[in-house]
């Protein structure tokens, strides 16, 4: 057994959901589930056959998308992975409906940052092991950092905090407004 490494590359502006999954119509459900989740959103997934004639099957809105897809499944080489590219979303606003698709067995990684594929090469073939998606942390968040990101992050001055009984607590400069979680 030899152990490769395989970078995907993603285009700017896109992020990346790398899975596995195990049925030929993995691509046609994965599109819909993009389409009726993120209407606007561009994407494009590919999926590597593992039987028959073990062909790449790809749905695509966005052609980039499209040639960027099918060359990571390409170098990855290994059945049964998909490689889901989006733009305008983000895999935050995907991964629970990807999740749900029945021939769903793994999602490895959903990001925006370099990727390398951590490949098992046997006499069978190919199969992913797992994914490197980030370098090492360099520091800690302290409390101030902190609340600068979420300031930031935050439309206007409101930010959210999670309250000590799993209650969401939206907080502005004027008022503190308790919201039961069924609302978010």
């Amino acid at each position: 057994m030899e152990i490769l490494s395989v970078r995907m590359e993603i285009p700017d502006g896109a992020n990346l959901i790398l899975g596995q999954s195990h049925f030929i119509k993995t691509a046609e459900d994965l599109y819909e589930a993009v389409v009726n989740t993120v209407p606007g959103a561009k994407f494009a997934v590919a999926f590597n056959e593992a039987s028959g004639p073990c062909l790449i099957r790809v749905e695509a809105n966005d052609d980039e998308l499209r040639r960027a897809a099918i060359a990571n499944a390409q170098s990855a080489a290994a059945g049964h992975l998909f490689v889901l590219l989006i733009r305008q979303a983000y895999p935050i606003n995907l991964l629970s409906r990807v999740r749900d698709c029945f021939e769903v067995c793994s999602i490895f990684c959903a990001t925006a940052n370099p990727v390398e594929v951590i490949l098992a090469q046997t006499e069978q073939g190919r199969g992913v092991l797992g994914s490197w998606t980030a370098v090492p942390p360099r520091a800690s968040k302290a409390p101030k950092t902190r609340n600068t990101a979420t300031s930031s992050s935050a439309r206007s001055d409101t930010s959210c905090d999670l309250w000590p009984n799993s209650r969401f607590l939206i907080r502005s400069a004027e008022r503190q407004v308790p919201l039961r979680p069924n609302r978010l």
